[in-house]
């Protein structure tokens, strides 16, 4: 029978694998991510299920994907009784603490049913007060840094989301985010202390989920100043001068304007990323180091992930887009370090994985059987030498045309935003609902409402030459769509596990 060991998801908003030191990148300053990679596993082929907040969240909290209950907007948040992993550990034995983001329930529901205790930074940390809200404070925060600026809309730069090195003592609204992470980080190593002096205490999920390295790109120092602009790698091109690239592309890149900006900002721009990416190494240090002082580490099952990536410029592109599935924003890192009791052989992995795993692989180090269906695959096959896990992983977004509900409206061109959300609200090709389909070597993205893709990642790892149209692939793009339709009719609904009285 499976032990009740303590877990631990550590997750970022909007970081990409290739921004991890031993994930490739040259620039980067992730040690001791780097460290864990060492002492567990580190997937270098991890994909989100979508690549925006909200959907991505609630599916690797549910183990369901996106279009299996609808959610894929950030307006959509999950419904009384959907299938959440924190209440279903909750109700099996587990204390559950939540820190840090939500994008997940409703504003008008409390949390009570999902942890036992949940803290927000610039809100109330009681979990009987636990109603959401610290998006739409921090929307307004970003709105409030950006009328500072000194730029108007039309000018190279204002929608780059760029504010650069930020002194944590000065009190203002950009340091108000930069606090955000710092304040959640106290607050867990502050329960792990506690935690340490309870004897015979429950086992406890640590829900640890940060603000960095999401836009706006700002650091402080030391961090700011670490990384080294020479070794920042190159961008990708610019998505309007790329054939068969998507029109939702094209028209973000062209609306935020970024193509005049100059390559020294757009390598601020980038090294600042890797800051942020720096102090979230930093920060999971820190509770790595407070679970070994607390004698906690050995019987705690450690999980590093993010949300979705980030584009940092690629493309003339930045922060993210809803339905691209450049692997700047659909790979992500995924780092897991097992108790004591399994054995791991230390490595990268190239398997490939989904978000929604985790669920599956929570199931089974917590020998707890979860109250519904779900579609991931526990990893717990491959702490081992094993590299076989699925022929093929997905990531979907978008919507169809006529879904007004599924828009995010009310930004004006004075909002950072605006690029984005003004092309979202399109009735023409842009905001199309596709899904993107990833086996071995080869990348294919569905598009309802324009042509579809086809990337060669091996021979083209920056999805840069669209293959759709050439004949001599048309036997690879027809098995890419059975496997869609295959993945589709499999997880398109879900039986709950129960029988109504008839």
């Amino acid at each position: 029978m499976a032990v009740k060991s303590n877990i631990v998801y550590f997750v970022a908003d909007q970081l990409r694998a290739d921004a991890l030191a031993h994930l490739g990148n040259q620039a980067s300053i992730t040690p001791n991510l780097d460290q864990l990679s060492q002492e567990g596993i580190s997937f270098s082929h991890a994909y989100c299920q979508n690549p925006v907040c909200v959907p991505s969240r609630i599916s690797f909290l549910s183990g369901l994907y996106p279009h299996t209950t609808g959610h894929r907007t950030i307006h959509y948040l999950q419904n009384e009784g959907e299938p959440n992993i924190l209440r279903t550990m909750k109700n099996n034995g587990y204390e559950v603490i939540w820190i840090g983001r939500n994008d997940v329930i409703p504003g008008n529901r409390t949390k009570e049913e999902f942890c036992d205790r949940y803290y927000r930074p610039f809100g109330s940390g009681d979990s009987k007060d636990i109603k959401g809200g610290e998006f739409i404070a921090l929307q307004d925060m970003m709105k409030k840094n950006k009328k500072e600026s000194q730029l108007k809309p039309d000018e190279p730069g204002y929608y780059s989301f760029y504010v650069g090195k930020v002194d944590l003592d000065d009190v203002n609204d950009k340091t108000v985010f930069a606090k955000y992470d710092w304040s959640c980080i106290e607050h867990a190593l502050a329960y792990i202390e506690e935690k340490s002096k309870e004897k015979n205490h429950k086992p406890f999920f640590l829900y640890i989920t940060l603000m960095y390295p999401h836009p706006e790109y700002m650091c402080e120092e030391p961090w700011f100043s670490s990384i080294d602009r020479k070794k920042v790698a190159k961008r990708r091109p610019s998505a309007i001068t790329l054939e068969g690239k998507p029109s939702m592309l094209k028209e973000i890149a062209k609306k935020q304007n970024l193509s005049n900006w100059g390559e020294e900002n757009f390598q601020e721009m980038r090294a600042t990323y890797l800051a942020m990416v720096s102090r979230f190494d930093h920060h999971y240090g820190m509770v790595r180091d407070k679970l070994k002082e607390c004698n906690l580490y050995d019987d705690t099952n450690i999980f590093v992930f993010s949300d979705h990536g980030d584009y940092t410029g690629d493309y003339d592109i930045a922060e993210k887009v809803q339905n691209c599935f450049d692997d700047p924003v659909v790979n992500v890192p995924l780092l897991i370090k097992p108790a004591k009791q399994y054995h791991v052989i230390p490595r990268v992995s190239n398997a490939l994985v989904e978000l929604v795993d985790i669920t599956a692989t929570i199931e089974e180090i917590s020998g707890i059987q979860t109250e519904y269906v779900n579609f991931g695959k526990s990893l717990v096959h491959l702490f081992d030498k094993e590299e076989q896990h699925r022929e093929a992983v997905f990531s979907e977004g978008g919507r169809i045309h006529g879904e007004t509900w599924a828009m995010e409206l009310g930004h004006g061109p004075s909002s950072q935003y605006w690029p984005r959300l003004s092309s979202q609200a399109s009735e023409g090709p842009e905001h199309t609902k596709a899904i993107m389909c990833r086996m071995d070597k080869w990348k294919y993205v569905y598009r309802l409402y324009e042509n579809d893709e086809l990337y060669d990642l091996e021979n083209d790892p920056q999805e840069l030459n669209n293959l759709i149209m050439h004949s001599e692939y048309q036997e690879i793009i027809k098995n890419m769509k059975l496997k869609i339709l295959d993945w589709m009719v499999e997880t398109g609904d879900i039986v709950p596990d129960r029988k109504d009285i008839r």
